[in-house]
């Protein structure tokens, strides 16, 4: 079994806020790229333990956050662009897709560092169901037919992968603390308002990690049917809401493709013209 893993740095046990732990300025960030990697680490261990015998880390976070150095020698490692942005290399040679540090998408209550690819989204939607990044991937990988059968990250992302993946296997090491209801404020405001979580310890939390992914491996090879998605149909129709941006002001977008959300996905916005 060939597994595709995205990762992502906000969503992992240790990660305590954006400002000193994610950026490449941050105080803490090679230490964050660290708990990453082991995170990932486990999760590699426990995809071969239950069958995998290739597995693909996709380094999704913006600025880099996997450090190769310690990365599982199993494990090959994916940076940089390819030909489209979407789905990040993800092809019929996989036969599952799993996240590792991700977090919940804009607008939930409960997450920590809450945000859609940056805080300036409000919420993305594709034919009404909101999505995040976790949904971004997911839905491709359901148009070309792989199951994504794990998901690691904070809690509230444990729920949306539950709620829009079934059968996903989830674990949850980390729970913001506080509420949402902020569409009115800035970009640079919201990404002020999500910073207080309870987490998980790194070491507990790898543990938890490898067997979860124990356990998706070996669903996936013992069960593939047991993983499912929501049903869709053309056209897919994707609309966003976008916060202020220092000088820039808010708006909304609706874009259409008549037969495939990959495609869509890569289309840029367009912007509703107000009357």
């Amino acid at each position: 079994m060939k597994i595709m893993l995205m990762t992502d740095l906000e969503g992992v046990a240790g990660v305590l806020n954006n400002h000193d732990w994610t950026s490449p300025d941050g105080r803490f960030n090679e230490k964050g790229m660290r708990l990453l990697t082991e995170e990932v680490n486990a999760a590699v261990d426990g995809l071969f333990a239950g069958g995998a015998r290739e597995v693909i880390i996709v380094d999704g976070h913006g600025s880099g956050a996997i450090d190769p150095e310690i990365l599982d020698e199993r494990a090959q490692l994916s940076r940089g662009r390819h030909e489209q942005v979407w789905p990040w290399g993800l092809d019929n040679t996989f036969h599952g897709l799993g996240f590792v540090g991700q977090h919940a998408k804009a607008g939930t209550p409960y997450s920590h560092i809450t945000h859609t690819q940056n805080m300036r989204y409000i919420d993305l939607s594709i034919n009404g169901v909101s999505i995040g990044e976790y949904g971004q991937l997911a839905l491709c990988a359901m148009e070309l037919g792989i199951p994504t059968i794990f998901a690691c990250g904070e809690q509230a992302l444990a729920v949306e992968a539950e709620n829009l993946t079934p059968g996903v296997i989830t674990v949850a090491v980390k729970r913001g603390l506080l509420p949402d209801g902020l569409d009115h404020l800035s970009a640079e405001e919201y990404k002020k308002a999500k910073l207080s979580a309870i987490h998980v310890s790194p070491k507990k939390s790898r543990a938890l990690i490898r067997h979860g992914a124990f356990k998706a491996a070996e669903r996936l090879r013992n069960d593939p049917r047991s993983f499912s998605y929501p049903k869709f149909a053309p056209p897919y129709v994707r609309t966003a809401r976008f916060r202020t941006l220092e000088d820039k002001p808010a708006y909304q977008a609706r874009d259409e493709h008549p037969n495939s959300i990959t495609s869509l996905m890569n289309m840029p916005f367009t912007p509703l013209v107000t009357p």
